[in-house]
């Protein structure tokens, strides 16, 4: 009996009637006066705040803005991005080997050769005798 009489006085405390009164704060005039209840403020509040996402979605998706977001390019975008990356990487690399090739190259002509050279006689068997 304790569960049935708090559940009906939450209901009795969201549905209790208030007022709002806007008064002019010189005359103390009222200027507006709104009835409210717990509840009504309640789903005035969730629709404003869904209103209001719905609003900034709307707002981002259908104009522009869309394109400040990271990630939200056109796939025509995000492909030619992709293949600029790709490109990008490749003369990076091919740019790296050249300039390998002209410090070698540079290196050889002023005679700091960094080369080891093998300088061991090699030992070639002479195959003409036979073991017997």
């Amino acid at each position: 009996m304790g569960l049935q009489t708090e559940k009906q006085s939450r209901f009795k405390r969201l549905t209790n009637r208030y007022r709002l009164v806007i008064m002019n704060d010189h005359t103390y005039e009222e200027v507006v006066t709104f009835k409210l209840t717990r509840i009504s403020v309640y789903v005035v509040s969730c629709f404003l705040f869904v209103l209001l996402v719905g609003l900034t979605s709307a707002l981002i998706v259908f104009t522009p803005m869309k394109y400040y977001i990271p990630g939200f390019g056109s796939q025509s975008q995000r492909r030619e991005l992709t293949k600029l990356r790709i490109r990008t990487d490749s003369l990076e690399r091919q740019m790296r080997f050249r300039e390998v090739y002209w410090n070698n190259v540079r290196d050889v002509l002023a005679g700091k050769s960094s080369l080891i050279l093998d300088t061991n006689a090699i030992i070639i068997p002479n195959l003409e005798q036979s073991p017997d």
